[in-house]
């Protein structure tokens, strides 16, 4: 495209004929740059979208704008590894979430800092049960700290799996950085009343902290869930169910204490049997308490599609609301629950990739064209915390895990796909945002945002 028609599309969005996405929408799809429309918006061409969006750095319009970026690679090869499951249910939202790190190494010309940039995605999941496995971790966080070009983990997707790999990086020396774009388990950084004795520090033997993470905290996802259900829904019952892992237990947890401490009655908490051949008898049970919401805090994998399934065989939707968590935020979830995902209400930390804004415009264009299809939602973390990695390597500008680390730590004022932010002394994103979804039509739609009790 050439400069006549750039500068027709600007005269288009600042006479109002076209929004700022169907701008980004039509630039992306004739093949203009990022690096060009990122210079349209520095040099005041697009007048009022230009107050709130960064100056681009790099080709990409998030990050920190006061880092300079280095495109040069004289100083040889810097590896960045990911490890997540992508293969069975998460094969969409592993597969998904590697395309966004390899697009923003590409929107950074794949160098930061005088090197050169390489990136390995590894899987934690095993055929056997087609979800993370404990071993493979395991193994990958030990391949990982055992190469030498190796400065950044982007890892994991579960937290369970984080629980594995953190003392690993962490016993390293010096400790590794290890950032992730979906744990929301708030014991692998904090100590609230949902996490376990001795967390967080059991997970840090070395003293020094080397994880973050991108994405918002289940305490404030489960919370807000709570608050919607009991004063928005108007619910003053709840049954909640977990499928006995750290992420949907410790989730389901937040919602339970925040819905009882608003004056709701909780009948019943309580693990389900993943492996369960149907569910008839529980939800026969459980419609038997009188339960106005069904609140279930569980991942994709461990068949959550069958629990939704047959409480819609017993529970019809207009007696009883179904209430989810990110870990079923995804089409696989709606797929193995069929017609009985129909009005299921799902919540995100954070919002669907179509509803980003600003930066988000132009990311999630480009991860449509990239995939033909609408990104997964993890996909948006998992290029920030790639851009986090990037900038953290342009600051130091040498081979150093140590530096590295303190770096990543340290970011702040890092314009986002979901605003601007920067890690608290946890190591934990410092803004949050949660959207309420439902399913309409085979499809998840998004409803509103959503917060936890003041």
């Amino acid at each position: 495209m050439g400069d006549q028609r750039l500068n027709e599309l600007v005269e288009q969005l600042r006479g109002g004929r076209i929004d700022r996405r169907t701008f980004l929408a039509r630039a992306v799809a004739a093949g203009v740059s990022a690096g060009a429309i990122g210079a349209a918006l520095t040099r005041g061409q697009l007048a009022s979208a230009q107050d709130s969006t960064p100056s681009p750095t790099a080709g990409t319009l998030i990050g920190n704008p006061a880092i300079q970026h280095s495109t040069d690679t004289s100083k040889g090869t810097i590896k960045l590894y990911s490890s997540w499951p992508m293969i069975a249910a998460s094969e969409q939202i592993g597969g998904d979430s590697r395309e966004a790190v390899a697009l923003a190494l590409e929107d950074f010309g794949n160098a930061a800092g005088g090197f050169a940039l390489v990136y390995e995605a590894l899987d934690d999941a095993v055929p056997s049960t087609g979800s993370w496995d404990p071993g493979k971790e395991s193994e990958n966080a030990n391949l990982v700290i055992n190469d030498a070009d190796a400065m950044v983990y982007i890892a994991t997707y579960n937290s369970g799996a984080a629980q594995v790999s953190i003392p690993i990086l962490n016993a390293a020396n010096p400790p590794m950085a290890m950032i992730s774009p979906a744990n929301t388990y708030p014991g692998l950084t904090k100590s609230t009343e949902a996490t376990e004795q001795g967390e967080p520090d059991i997970y840090y033997p070395s003293g020094v902290r080397n994880y973050m993470r991108v994405c918002p905290t289940d305490d404030v996802q489960g919370a807000a869930a709570a608050n919607w259900a009991f004063n928005t829904l108007g619910a003053k019952s709840a049954y909640v169910l977990h499928d006995n892992q750290l992420y949907g237990r410790g989730v389901a947890q937040s919602f339970r204490d925040a819905f009882a401490a608003m004056g709701g009655e909780v009948m019943g908490f309580e693990g389900y049997d993943v492996n369960a051949p149907d569910y008839q008898a529980l939800m026969t049970s459980i419609a038997d308490t009188g339960a106005e919401v069904l609140y279930l805090g569980a991942i994709v994998n461990l068949n959550a599609g069958k629990v939704l399934a047959d409480m819609r065989s017993v529970m019809p939707p207009d007696q009883v609301t179904f209430i989810g968590v990110d870990g079923l935020f995804n089409q696989a979830f709606i797929d193995a629950a069929g017609d009985a995902a129909e009005g299921a209400y799902v919540t995100f930390s954070g919002l669907p990739p179509a509803e980003l804004q600003g930066p988000g415009d132009l990311w999630y264009n480009k991860m449509v064209e990239r995939l033909g299809r609408e990104p997964d939602a993890y996909a948006a973390y998992a290029y920030e915390a790639a851009v986090v990695a990037i900038q953290a390597i342009d600051q130091v500008g040498n081979k150093d895990r140590a530096a590295i680390r303190e770096a990543m730590i340290n970011t702040d004022g890092f314009v986002g796909l979901l605003g601007t932010w920067g890690f608290d002394e946890n190591g934990d994103r410092s803004s949050a945002t949660i959207g309420l979804n439902i399913v309409r039509d085979g499809a998840f739609t998004f409803e509103e945002e959503i917060v936890p009790a003041s």
